[in-house]
C-alpha cells in the first residue's frame, strides 16, 4: 500500500532530526525545519543535514573538553 501522506522534517533542541506527519500537531520540543514532502524526500533531506548524530549537548561537552586539554 503506497504511503501518500505528506511529512515534515522536524528537529529538537538537541539538533536531532525526524519526520512527522504534516496532518498532526508537532509534539512539544520539536520544530519544523522547512522541508515537506514524501517520506523518502524528507529522509533524504535528513541524511543531508544531520551528519553528526551526537546530540548537541554531547558535542558541546566534547568540544569544551578539547579546549581545556589544548590550553
Amino acid at each position: 500500500m503506497p504511503d501518500d501522506r505528506t511529512y515534515l522534517v522536524v528537529y529538537n533542541h538537541e539538533e536531532q532530526y525526524s519526520i512527522w506527519d504534516s496532518g498532526r500537531d508537532l509534539p512539544a520540543g520539536w520544530t519544523a525545519e522547512g522541508t515537506s514532502g514524501s517520506r523518502e524526500h524528507c529522509l533524504s533531506r535528513i541524511s543531508e543535514v544531520w551528519t553528526d548524530l551526537r546530540p548537541l549537548s554531547l558535542r558541546r561537552r566534547m568540544d569544551a573538553g578539547q579546549t581545556q586539554t589544548a590550553g
